[in-house]
């Protein structure tokens, strides 16, 4: 079925902040559409708004009109005891398709007339929606993802219990299966590993269903997206651009150093034109005061009306030139100066140097029941710069954590130097969890500061206000990623680790982080799946985790 969205005259906004307004857009079959923006541009916000059809201003339609739109939300929702085969069967539509046609067989046995109807339509869609054979084709997807032998208890594990990027696994193996007319994906490349990733990126520029997706994910999006839709927060428009990522890039750049040469000419010919009716002016009324300082001169008699006559003939003529400066003013077309917008500006605070030894490990070996990390034996020296890559659940993390000192080894040895100052941002941003404040949160770490000077650093990072004052679970992930970056500013660190660091953070905020690692001249441990990260980061060492295995590139 051909399928296609029309949207028109959306606006959003929170409170007195308007997001986006008079926002114009269609998703038709062979669109592949990204969205971007800085966070809090209203990204997840519209596409919340297209995917319940409740706009707050505008209209959403859908033409045919019973076409069924797929949204997957930024973090996997992952309800009480729901197992992965629910949270699938959830996640592609057949679970709600199915509780409707279990309600419409249960009035075939009354005399309700329009039961019969009711249930073949709900039959229907919950053919359409792969209701059908969604187990057996979910156990093949799960089986590939390699999701199925790395779980307890296969598809019937809790969601609960999986880790960041079985989650994460869990959400590409639902948009896999996922049969809708439209889809909608909130950041699907989030800890996906480069399997997932390429997996993805195959299911995306194969699909022939409308699709927009966020993601800040620049390789990702280079490949995939045939249109990119910004939400251009600072100036308050939304921009349309055909073409991929890059052409995008360039398009926008040509676009604002246009906007910015437009308001300028605008600026200097009205400055030019200002200064011209002030030097008129000053003539005008020279000449007026002439005129009257003659007129009560007593020397002067009668017959000297040419004279008056020239001064007001001349008088007048300056006037005239004042108000056609005037008039030229006010029929100039005003271009509104170009919005500066925000930017993060970070750097990472250094402490002294660490000594020549960081963290050595020898025979480690960490066991987390059927996992076995190791044994590993190497060791990290002052000024090395690790990328350490590997499949989702290799061990990654808990290698981190053992360098850190945060895991012991269940055998084996394991060691951190003298003076090493850890900096983290940890994969699942845990500091900055539960039910605390921010300002409280980040004013334990750095005791020594005060409340002014920490609200003053996270409105740097774009936590203002209230902001500072929410829980920490109220924060949105991007959010809790910047006060976690923040952090790395507040306090000297001679040890820099950094766990998929990209996740959450929009694509300014991204090459901000990447110019404060290439600059940071102490020890990093650096794990991401960002391909282009992963290109241009400035290694001395390169690690690969694979089944609990470390092994480095020579």
């Amino acid at each position: 079925m051909s399928t296609t969205l029309h949207a028109h005259g959306l606006s959003a906004g929170h409170g007195d902040r308007v997001l986006f307004e008079d926002l114009d857009l269609v998703l038709a079959p062979g669109d592949v559409i990204g969205l971007v923006g800085v966070n809090g541009a209203g990204k997840s916000t519209l596409l919340r708004m297209l995917a319940d059809r409740t706009p707050q201003t505008g209209r959403i339609t859908l033409s045919p009109p019973d076409a069924t739109i797929g949204y997957l939300t930024q973090e996997p929702e992952r309800l009480a005891d729901e197992t992965v085969a629910r949270f699938l069967a959830r996640r592609t539509g057949v679970a709600a398709a199915q509780r409707t046609m279990d309600a419409a067989a249960e009035r075939l046995a009354t005399d309700d007339t329009a039961a019969a109807e009711d249930y073949s339509a709900a039959l229907e869609r919950w053919l359409a929606l792969g209701g059908a054979d969604l187990e057996p084709r979910a156990d093949e997807v799960a089986a590939e993802l390699g999701l199925t032998e790395s779980l307890p208890q296969g598809l019937d594990t809790p969601m609960a219990a999986l880790s960041g990027g079985q989650a994460a696994r869990a959400g590409l193996a639902s948009v896999l299966l996922s049969r809708f007319d439209i889809l909608l994906l909130d950041e699907p490349t989030n800890d996906l590993d480069l399997d997932g990733l390429a997996r993805l990126e195959n299911f995306v520029t194969g699909v022939r269903t409308p699709l927009m997706v966020i993601s800040h994910d620049r390789e990702f999006l280079a490949r995939t997206v045939n249109r990119i839709v910004e939400l251009d927060l600072a100036q308050q428009q939304v921009g349309s651009y055909d073409g991929g990522y890059d052409s995008y890039l360039a398009e926008r750049e040509i676009a604002r150093r246009h906007a910015r040469e437009a308001y300028e000419d605008y600026a200097d010919t009205k400055a030019g034109l200002e200064a011209r009716q002030v030097v008129q002016r000053n003539w005008l009324e020279h000449g007026v005061r002439n005129a009257r300082r003659k007129a009560r001169d007593p020397r002067k008699v009668d017959s000297d009306k040419a004279g008056r006559k020239m001064r007001a003939e001349s008088t007048e003529k300056q006037a005239s030139k004042v108000r056609q400066t005037q008039r030229r003013i006010e029929r100039l077309e005003v271009v509104e100066e170009p919005r500066k917008e925000w930017e993060l500006r970070m750097s990472i605070a250094s402490a002294p140097r660490s000594g020549s030894v960081v963290a050595t490990l020898s025979d480690a070996v960490v066991s987390r029941g059927e996992f076995v990390l190791g044994p590993v034996t190497t060791q990290v020296d002052w000024g090395d710069r690790i990328v350490l890559t590997g499949p989702n659940g290799s061990g990654k993390s808990t290698l981190l954590a053992l360098l850190l000192g945060k895991v012991a080894p269940d055998t084996g040895t394991a060691s951190l130097g003298s003076g090493v100052a850890i900096g983290e941002v940890d994969q699942v941003r845990g500091l900055f969890r539960g039910a605390a404040s921010l300002a409280d949160t980040f004013g334990a770490e750095v005791p020594d500061w005060p409340e002014a000077e920490i609200r003053t650093l996270l409105a740097k990072f774009g936590l203002r206000g209230a902001h500072v004052l929410r829980a920490n679970d109220t924060l949105s992930p991007g959010e809790r990623t910047r006060a976690a970056l923040a952090l790395l500013q507040a306090r000297g660190v001679n040890l820099l680790v950094l766990d998929e660091p990209t996740n959450h953070l929009d694509l300014p905020a991204i090459e901000q982080l990447e110019q404060a690692v290439e600059s940071f001249d102490g020890t990093l441990l650096l794990v991401t799946h960002d391909r282009r990260m992963l290109d241009t980061v400035r290694a001395t060492r390169r690690w690969h985790m694979s089944a609990g295995q470390l092994t480095e590139d020579r």
